[in-house]
This record gives structure tokens, C-alpha cells and sequence, in this order.
């Protein structure tokens, strides 16, 4: 790996700081304890998996971002509950909603970041031969990592019981499972429809010929 064609070192170490940061902050006093680690054990596992894969394995600028992005939003919903979000109750008022729809942001989001973090992984491996494929397996990943997950959301509320209600945050809704697997493929849909040759750009200055 050319490590001029890589992403600059110094943004991506003030970008790991910014998050550690906001983690703790996120875990300061959480609404709820257990809900905030259920919440952001992603972040508490992909940040030392970025750090240790930086040198041998360095990801594009914008599946960078992507993660980044991603993990504000798994931090925000942790330390408030996903129900209890400040911004997810403006947009229940601005949109006239019955519930906080800042469940659904998070699920868009668990479609549009892993999308990414598949096509890279599928690209740069030679694992995929064909657009068409490479899209269809990709959204493909996505769903299964939103299955699992709600299995995982299954299990909480088996071995929980009333306790699991602010993790689940199903706030009533007896379809919150399938609507929250339909947000993952819509991100998947709109990562791969809006940033794919841009993403595509960006592996051939960081893959050299």
C-alpha cells in the first residue's frame, strides 16, 4: 500500500479523539446504564478494530466519515435512549409523527454505513466479479447484519424482560421489526444509488494500479 494514496493520518487521530470524547460524554449519565453500553458497543469495538487495521488495511476517506457519522448517531441514541432523543421529538412535531422516529435514523444508518464497509471489503478483495452482483450482495450483508441484530433485540427482551423496553424502543409498535429492517435497506439502497462512483474514486487513488 502507497501510503501517499491513503487518508492523511492527522485528521483520522482527531477524528478517533473527537469520538472517544463524545463517547465519554455519551456515558457521563445516560438515561438508562445498561441500554447505553447495548447501544454503543459498536463504537466500542470498531474503534480499536480501525486503529489496529490503520497501517495494513487503510478504508477510504469516505467510508471514514461514514463510520463517523454512524457512530454520533449509535452515541446520541444511547446516552438518551433512541426513544427519548431531543431531535427525534422535533421531528415527530415538524412531521406530525405518532412516535420519536429517531430509531428509524438509526436504521437507516445500520444500512448505509455497513453498505460501504461491505462494497469496499468485496472490491478490494476480488471477492465479486459484476456491478450488479457486487449490489446485491452488498444489500444482501446489510439485511443480515439488521436480522441479526434484532435477533440480538430478541434475546434482550427474553432475558430482560421489562428492562429491555428502552433498548428495544418499540414504543408500541407491533411492526417496529420489519420498519426497522425497511430503514436498513433504504440506507443500503441510498449509500449504493448516491455515493458509489464517488466511492469508486476514491479506491482507485487508494488501490495502487
Amino acid at each position: 500500500m502507497n501510503p501517499s494514496t491513503t487518508p492523511p493520518n492527522a485528521p483520522l487521530s482527531a477524528a478517533g479523539l473527537i469520538l472517544v470524547g463524545l463517547l465519554a460524554l455519551s456515558g457521563w449519565h445516560p438515561y438508562d446504564r445498561a441500554t447505553w453500553l447495548m447501544e454503543v458497543a459498536p463504537v466500542m469495538i470498531a474503534l480499536p478494530v480501525l486503529v489496529a487495521t490503520r497501517q495494513r488495511f487503510p478504508l477510504t476517506t469516505l467510508l471514514y466519515t461514514c463510520i463517523f457519522v454512524h457512530a454520533l448517531v449509535l452515541m446520541l441514541g444511547g446516552a438518551y435512549t433512541y426513544a427519548r432523543v431531543p431531535l427525534g421529538f422535533a421531528l415527530q412535531d415538524l412531521l406530525h409523527l405518532g412516535r420519536n422516529p429517531y430509531d428509524k435514523i438509526g436504521h437507516f444508518f445500520q444500512g448505509f454505513a455497513p453498505v460501504l464497509i461491505t462494497r469496499e471489503i468485496l472490491l478490494r478483495g476480488h471477492h465479486v466479479r459484476g456491478r450488479k452482483m457486487l449490489a446485491f450482495l452488498s444489500v444482501c450483508v446489510v439485511l443480515a447484519i439488521s436480522a441479526t441484530y434484532e435477533f440480538i433485540e430478541w434475546g434482550a427482551a427474553l432475558a430482560l424482560g421489562q428492562g429491555a423496553d428502552e433498548f428495544l424502543g418499540t414504543q408500541g409498535d407491533p411492526w417496529d421489526t420489519q420498519s426497522d429492517m425497511f430503514f436498513a435497506l433504504i440506507g443500503a439502497l441510498a449509500a449504493l444509488t448516491l455515493l458509489s462512483r464517488l466511492h469508486d474514486r476514491q479506491l482507485q487513488r487508494l488501490i495502487p494500479p
